[in-house]
């Protein structure tokens, strides 16, 4: 059998669908993301979102505990202890898919 034959023969790789963050913002100590995601029941949807603070360190998970399939995109809030200064980044997590590998820029309002 020739190689490209082979290779045509393949399966194709499984595209992930990590959550896409539409938009985050801080407001006193509350971090507000709004996500989007194709969301199709309890299986398979957007359950997370993290923030970051300046240096890398983790400030906090906002747990998402149901599918939000019928809304789309959706915002979730999360209140820290304490926001640091400087720039705060957020990335997100599907059940499925595990975590994005972008971090996402916070707005500070």
């Amino acid at each position: 059998m020739k190689p490209a034959l082979i290779l045509a023969l393949l399966p194709l790789p499984a595209f992930a669908e990590i959550p896409e963050v539409d938009a985050a913002w801080v407001e006193g100590n509350t971090v507000h993301v709004t996500l989007a995601h194709p969301d199709e029941g309890w299986d398979h949807y957007a359950d997370a979102w993290e923030v970051f603070g300046p240096d890398g360190t983790s400030l906090g998970i906002r747990e998402l505990a149901h599918p939000h399939v019928d809304e789309q995109p959706f915002t979730r809030s999360l209140t820290l202890d304490n926001v640091p200064d400087g720039p705060l980044t957020v990335r997100a997590r599907c059940l499925v898919d595990g975590w994005g590998e972008d971090r996402h820029p916070v707005e500070r309002r």
